[in-house]
């Protein structure tokens, strides 16, 4: 998951010249508005990355990408949504690596992410960082465990729903450090963030697009990245892996989806225009500068993605004895 900025140099190039053959396709899509559903909540690390995405797109089109926040169910009320739209190119979808995990976490869903969605392209990745309140005395992973297990049951820790990549992340913590920390669950990741900012919960394993502003301001505490290797924005924060945790990772990815039968030329003109978006030199530094790692990736490629994701989270779904009714 933890791609350069050169993959996306290397992949958009195909896009980017897709983008000559792709202005025939444009003369006829998009000729009107274009829904492009998040299906998390205004705040939370998919909605930054969406309306920047969105944004972007606006301007390469030159027709309005409209951003529709369906909160709910770890995702899967908008994704439901989504599925059930016209496939014609008017409904863009972003899924993030909650969607793969709920594949496996739910008994049952009223959708099928392989079989309902064409993968369209991965836009980025993030990491996310292991955050407390200011007010929990602790500064390492060591101290948080210790302090864990003197409190059993009095700990908590914020995620945006179960099945989420903060529940996940929070849950295979859990498991490796063998401590008991409550679930809280929250709508999405604004409410998510507020919470741990306010103090209503110690713990939230946070995607660093959205709780980066909030560590520089000092109003919630990293003690540890969830990558494998330290994060060049925190080259002096420790990793969870490097902690004691050997092999932990944990993080989010996010890209956008349509309906199956949704036209191939239409899939490769909603694709090049997203990477024209992201190329765009000042959308590259406000999506470096909050922590994504930009990917760009083909069709094919993210479908392959995709798939190795799901069998990754069904192990480890498997392991932990994780499901959601």
């Amino acid at each position: 998951m933890d791609r350069t900025f050169a993959r996306l140099v290397t992949s958009a190039l195909p896009g980017l010249m897709a983008l000559s053959t792709f202005s025939a396709v444009a003369q006829t899509y998009p000729v009107k508005t274009v829904r492009y559903i998040v299906p998390m909540s205004a705040g939370s690390g998919a909605d930054t990355i969406g309306r920047i995405v969105a944004a972007g797109m606006t301007q390469v089109f030159g027709q309005q990408m409209i951003l529709d926040n369906r909160t709910g169910a770890a995702g899967n009320l908008g994704a439901d949504i989504a599925a059930k739209s016209p496939a014609d190119g008017y409904t863009l979808f972003q899924a993030s690596s909650t969607h793969a995990t709920n594949v496996s976490l739910y008994r049952k869903l009223p959708y099928d992410l392989v079989k309902d969605f064409a993968p369209v392209t991965q836009l980025a990745s993030s990491p996310s960082l292991l955050v407390v309140h200011p007010s929990l005395p602790v500064k390492t992973v060591a101290e948080l465990v210790k302090l864990t297990r003197a409190r059993p049951g009095e700990m908590n820790y914020a995620s945006t729903g179960a099945g989420s990549a903060t529940f996940l992340a929070a849950e295979l913590f859990k498991g490796m450090a063998g401590v008991n920390i409550v679930h809280v669950p929250y709508r999405g990741g604004g409410e998510a963030v507020t919470a741990i900012i306010a103090g209503e919960v110690s713990v939230y394993f946070a995607p660093m697009a959205s709780i980066l502003p909030y560590v520089r301001q000092g109003r919630v505490r990293a003690v540890a990245a969830t990558t494998l290797k330290r994060l060049a924005q925190f080259p002096q924060l420790p990793t969870i892996a490097e902690s004691g945790y050997d092999g932990y990772q944990a993080g989010n990815w996010y890209g956008i989806f349509v309906p199956v039968k949704t036209p191939r030329d239409i899939v490769m003109a909603i694709r090049a225009g997203a990477v024209a978006a992201m190329s765009e030199p000042a959308t590259q530094k406000r999506l470096i500068d909050l922590g994504y790692l930009i990917v760009g990736d083909q069709p094919e490629e993210f479908a392959a993605f995709l798939k190795s994701e799901i069998a990754s989270f069904e192990k480890i779904i498997r392991q932990t004895g994780l499901k959601v009714e």
